[in-house]
């Protein structure tokens, strides 16, 4: 055997090897442990800093809020600060332009410890313009419970920035959100039900019988009869070990099993916003004709000017004329064949000349008409 032999059987073999592991996924990508599941913080606090694109002082809100901050630091905005002054500051004096209130929102991952950072994003409420160049001030970032969880603070990375002068604006992006990378430390974690009782339960992420089930058979023909059993369509609970760190790499074990996961349900995605379509490979028609027609209204208007006759006293006037027409598309019929598949109903509709948001329609029109064989989402 030569070596380009030996390197045809070699890419033969990876070829081989690959389609047949591309056929299954891993149980982790498949479901995931009911005790993993993350938290929604939440928090209002400050903005300073920012080029007199903050609040101002018709919010009374962000004035409550800067001077309970200034009176926590020791710091007084109302009233005399001793006995000898004679013009005390009040809060007035500060420039609120260059303050922002803010809503802070963050997600808290699962097992996270104090003392790890999370990201977080900050929106203004106020009539804040932009909150470009902006810091944070340390603000609680707290859980439906009440409790503090976290702690936020930093400066602000915005995207968006926006500017006006003489009338005229300009926006790029949203400048009144932004990012704090790593802006808020975590001060208390939340105890999951991972090491609590002899189970350990695991939520499919799609929710399919036939997917619950067969990573049900891969579990119990691993570790044996009985290791796993299906709650329902979602859930399965798994015997587990007593012992922390058996059960921790148990868990690791199940979760790196290979699973056929079969072929995802015939589901239709539509994005109505941005006119995006995402057909799945197992959507199907039954027989169905389609028409898709545009009615164009062209309005003309021209300007002219009626001069009056010679010696009849008249005036000049001007004149404006219409001139409205109507046209109408003819477009083709697509006539779709029982068991048509993606790639005819892609290129029935593209002969037709159909728009995205025209596939929308057509799309709608044929699950009202039953000839739809999938699950049609609207997002």
């Amino acid at each position: 055997m030569n070596l380009k032999q030996a390197l045809i059987m070699m890419i033969t073999a990876a070829v081989v090897f690959g389609s047949n592991i591309a056929k299954a996924d891993r149980i982790k990508d498949m479901a995931q442990l009911a005790a993993s599941r993350s938290n929604q913080l939440l928090g209002y606090g400050i903005v300073v800093g920012l080029q007199g694109t903050g609040d101002g002082k018709d919010l009374p809100f962000t004035v409550q809020t800067l001077r309970d901050t200034l009176k926590r630091l020791g710091s007084s905005l109302d009233g005399p600060l001793s006995s000898y002054d004679i013009n005390p500051a009040t809060i007035t004096d500060v420039k609120i332009e260059n303050v922002a209130a803010v809503m802070i929102t963050a997600e808290l991952p699962a097992y996270a410890k104090p003392g790890q950072r999370i990201d977080v994003n900050v929106a203004a409420v106020g009539k804040a313009k932009s909150l470009r160049g902006g810091v944070l001030l340390m603000t609680r970032l707290r859980g439906p419970d009440g409790q503090t969880y976290a702690i936020a603070q930093g400066p602000l990375a915005a995207s968006g920035f926006s500017a006006d002068a003489a009338g005229s604006s300009v926006a790029v992006g949203v400048a009144t959100s932004a990012r704090i990378p790593g802006g808020a430390l975590v001060e208390r974690d939340v105890q999951g039900p991972l090491n609590v009782g002899p189970n350990v339960m695991m939520n499919v992420n799609s929710g399919d019988f036939a997917t619950t089930a067969r990573i049900v058979e891969a579990i119990n023909r691993k570790f044996g009869t009985g290791t796993a059993q299906a709650i329902d369509a979602v859930s399965i609970k798994v015997a587990a070990p007593m012992d922390p760190d058996q059960r921790v790499a148990f868990v690791g074990m199940i979760e790196e099993l290979n699973v056929d996961a079969g072929d995802p349900p015939a589901r239709v995605v539509v994005n109505s916003r941005t006119g995006t379509v995402v057909i799945s490979r197992q959507v199907q028609v039954s027989a169905a004709a389609v028409s898709q027609g545009d009615i164009t209204l062209k309005i003309e208007t021209t300007n002219d000017v009626s001069q009056p006759g010679p010696l009849s006293n008249g005036t000049t006037q001007a004149v404006q004329n219409a001139n409205v027409s109507v046209k109408e598309d003819k477009r083709k019929m697509a006539l779709f064949k029982p068991g048509t598949d993606l790639r005819d109903i892609v290129n029935a509709v593209n002969d037709i000349g159909a728009t995205p948001m025209s596939l929308i329609s057509i799309l709608e029109a044929l699950q009202k008409a039953g000839a739809l064989h999938a699950e049609l989402v609207v997002i």
